[in-house]
């Protein structure tokens, strides 16, 4: 029984050493992309425009070993829920001198929200199914 202990602690602790260097690895890019983004808009707003979530995630799903057709349809569905999320960049500096920061969060947020919901329902009509 102690050499199966023993095994399961050595994976565990490889999984745990895997999920934390993920997770490491991830974070240290998102926080190196918003640091930019406070020495400059322009370019800071352009690296965040990437979509680094996305690629991130597909690398990730490709060193795990996930079948072409899963990253395929991360890629597809990525596509359809970024577009319902655009008129949110355009209200959110309005918003913002009207309602402060958390104001203009939340009911850019809201407006989103509503955007996915009737965009879902027309792509629905067009046999694309987003849920």
């Amino acid at each position: 029984m102690c050499r199966v202990n023993r095994v399961l602690k050595k994976i565990w602790v490889n999984v745990m050493g895997y999920l934390v260097f993920k997770y490491a690895l991830t974070a240290a890019l998102i926080v190196a992309a918003s640091e930019l983004a406070k020495r400059s808009d322009k370019l800071g707003a352009l690296i965040l425009a990437l979509p680094l979530m996305t690629v991130i995630t597909m690398f990730w799903l490709f060193a795990e070993n996930q079948s072409d057709e899963k990253i395929a349809n991360h890629a597809w569905y990525t596509f359809w829920y970024v577009i319902p999320t655009l008129p949110m960049f355009l209200l959110f500096p309005v918003l913002l001198a009207r309602f402060g920061f958390l104001g203009a969060m939340g009911i850019s947020l809201g407006i989103t929200l509503l955007c996915f919901v009737a965009f879902a329902g027309v792509l629905k009509r067009f046999g694309i199914s987003l849920w």
